[in-house]
């Protein structure tokens, strides 16, 4: 029977129980109890004789600001949005370099680009895809899991894993076989009343974990605000939302690109007549065969399924627009009915004729009669006896699926198909907007979003039939930071081996949608970026570390359009990545590409890929602002706060913030503070306090300037 105990109770326990190193495993992101893995910690740390291993990923810590204009800004919009929010202490020691010598924490994913200085999280990095988890921690020895669950009156036998079913539902099993060999195995509970009860395999029985803390933790859930979505973004998504099919599979990353996915998306529904003249205008009919043959510009009638590792905001949003409709079922017979179109988007039956027509027998057997009661398609209070079909009304018909009057008759005890769902996700993390959304939900709409284990997602292996079915022309889109010109993509890592996040699912992906047919991988790029006044391309032709291997190359989609790169020779894959980067560096990229022999002596570009600046995307969007929005998903940000962001960002790209005194040419054209008071206000530099807040408040008004309106 599981212990019920406060949370030093439980410290107390596993200490007690465990003989030897302790090795812990915590979800990645919101699913950790940082409370009691804290009290855990504290503990540790005075026990020199004890070893602790934590093993993670995306240890979730407030945003910090690198100087003293980014502090103004974030210190008063932390505290109003991440508020009593527990930090992992173990994670402070870790970007300090503190960390006793009886505790160590190997993580396979980071909280982007926040350890790269940090030379032990570094060292002790797992590279490790996603779907792999399990079984490596498994390999470990992991003798303890601590997990916040969330809790429904009405489920008083279980809890909800929530937004962290992903690793725990394929670790389970793992762990239970061990405990079977006699191993001391330990699993820790604590509600979070703030999270969303998530039924199906999210839902376990209470006595799946063997320790329950009693204190429900009842502090702010970990959020991550909808940032920006800039000009690059936009014209992004749009082009990768012509590459959607109707009817189709969505697969969507975290961050502002697949926010742009989402919005286009939208508009593709709800305004196609502005969304295709914007297209036309962005020049999409240059890949009008490409879009035709794998999506289209038509609204999606017949709506999307979702299969994504990670339940995004964007996916969500889709959902409340009407576009993720369309369901999928645990049954393998189920799900055939409905890819043969038998079920309608309720999962009701078109007819009893639809049966047949999809090869269902017409003599009907207790078995099929069984099947059809328990997935829902007839209703239970149709009998089956001797060969006929006893109906409610006291009459019966021949249990003959082929008779036209039992199908007369069959036809008002059409039922809809059980388990019907229309997503597939492993974790959430988004907004505290998006955590509200899924707690508002009725019941019956909360069914509909399936957390499950991550290889379910991830991996075809495994009930690999029914996901074929499940997962038609599906369109797995992620995001990269650089691409070779040769087709390789690079996200997880710097070429000097620094990590910045991890490979996490994205080759699962890309190599999911090689196998699967008529699914492609879609790799969004911004094509270049500015940092401290220094353009850069991300287009580049070579790079020393690769996520996804150039043999596995598929889509790429830049702000400039669309690089079908599968089963192209190099010159072709260069050609078309040439097409879709920025005018500024093609010369380069072209003479490195023909130094390397890879491009013929006399190779020029079609001149209608020269023209790829930022200055004919801008044109555009002041002809169709409205498909532009900042926020196109909501905000956490005050307009305020958006302006400042706005500048702050215009002001990173253009200047080294560090050198301040070389700064002052910068603020020759700045306005008059009252202008801008109260944007000043809001930074606390309406009345500047000597010469460097001064000249903080001259760059900001400069920045305000530069990035009115835009």
């Amino acid at each position: 029977m599981p212990h019920t105990c406060t949370l030093e109770q439980a410290v107390d326990r596993v200490l007690s129980e465990i003989d030897g190193p302790i090795h812990l495993g915590l979800p990645l992101g919101l699913g950790k109890p940082n409370r009691w893995v804290n009290a855990l910690y504290a503990r540790v740390r005075q026990m020199p004789e004890r070893q602790l291993t934590i093993y993670t990923a995306l240890c979730l810590a407030r945003p910090r600001a690198g100087q003293d204009l980014q502090r103004r800004f974030l210190e008063p919009f932390v505290a109003r949005v991440y508020g009593d929010y527990p930090e992992l202490d173990f994670l402070t020691d870790l970007h300090a370099d503190s960390l006793p010598e009886n505790v160590r924490v190997e993580q396979f994913f980071f909280q982007p680009g926040s350890l790269l200085e940090c030379e032990p999280a570094q060292q002790d990095y797992i590279s490790s895809n996603y779907s792999h988890v399990a079984r490596d921690l498994d390999a470990k020895g992991l003798n303890l899991v601590a997990q916040l669950v969330a809790a429904d009156s009405a489920q008083p036998k279980h809890f909800s894993l929530s937004c962290n079913p992903d690793v725990t539902l394929d670790l389970l099993p793992l762990l239970q076989r061990r405990r079977a060999a006699g191993e001391t195995v330990l699993c820790v509970a604590q509600i979070h009343s703030d999270l969303p009860y998530m039924a199906g395999d999210a839902q376990v029985p209470r006595d799946t974990f063997d320790i329950h803390i009693v204190e429900d933790e009842r502090s702010r859930l970990f959020s991550t605000p909808n940032m920006p979505v800039t000009l690059q973004d936009h014209c992004i998504g749009l082009f990768a939302s012509t590459l959607v099919r109707d009817g189709g599979t969505l697969q969507i990353g975290i961050g502002s690109m697949g926010d742009a996915l989402a919005s286009a998306l939208m508009a593709r529904q709800a305004d196609n007549a502005r969304y295709r003249t914007l297209l036309q205008a962005l020049g999409a009919d240059e890949w009008a065969d490409g879009i035709a043959s794998m999506g289209g510009l038509e609204p999606l009638d017949r709506g999307l399924y979702g299969c994504s590792e990670m339940f995004v905001n964007g996916l969500l949003a889709l959902a409340e627009a009407g576009l993720l409709r369309r369901q999928v079922y645990p049954d393998l017979r189920l799900q055939r009915l409905a890819v043969g179109g038998a079920l309608d988007e309720q999962g009701r039956l078109h007819s009893v004729q639809a049966l047949l027509e999809a090869g269902f027998p017409a003599q009907l057997q207790p078995s099929e009669f069984d099947w059809l009661i328990g997935s829902g398609l007839l209703r239970g209070d149709v009998q089956l006896e001797d060969g006929w079909l006893h109906l409610p009304d006291g009459n019966r018909v021949p249990a003959d699926l082929s008779d036209s009057q039992t199908q007369a008759c069959l036809l008002p005890g059409l039922g809809s198909a059980r388990g019907g769902v229309v997503l597939h996700g492993g974790f959430f993390l988004g907004p505290e907007a998006f955590y509200r959304r899924l707690r508002e939900l009725d019941e019956p709409e909360r069914q509909r979003f399936a957390m499950t284990g991550i290889r379910y997602i991830n991996e075809l292996h495994g009930e690999e039939a029914l996901k074929r079915l499940q997962r038609r022309d599906a369109r797995f889109i992620n995001t990269v930071f650089t691409m070779t010109l040769l087709g390789a993509g690079v996200a997880d890592q710097l070429e000097d081996g620094r990590v910045l996040s991890g490979v996490g699912g994205q080759y699962n992906f890309v190599a999911q949608a090689h196998a699967l047919e008529d699914a492609r991988s879609i790799l969004l790029l911004r094509s270049w970026r500015e940092s401290a006044g220094e353009v850069n391309s991300n287009i580049v032709w070579e790079y020393g570390h690769t996520t996804i291997p150039r043999h596995l190359r598929d889509i790429v989609v830049s702000e400039y359009g669309i690089a079908d790169l599968r089963g192209k020779t190099d010159a072709q894959v260069i050609e078309a990545l040439l097409a879709i980067s920025d005018s500024r560096f093609q010369p380069g990229l072209i003479e490195q590409a023909r130094q390397a022999g890879k491009l013929p002596a006399d190779f020029h570009l079609d001149p209608r890929f020269t023209h790829n600046l930022p200055e004919r995307l801008e044109r555009l969007r002041a002809d169709h602002s409205s498909l532009f929005a900042e926020y196109p998903l909501g905000s956490d940000f005050s307009t305020v706060e958006q302006d400042l962001l706005r500048a702050l960002g215009w002001l990173k790209s253009k200047l080294c913030l560090t050198e301040v005194l070389e700064l002052g040419k910068a603020t020759l054209d700045a306005p008059e503070p009252a202008a801008y008071a109260e944007h000043l206000r809001r930074m606390s530099l309406e009345a500047p306090d000597g010469v460097r807040e001064a000249l903080y408040q001259r760059l900001l008004l400069a920045g305000l300037e530069a990035t009115r309106g835009s």
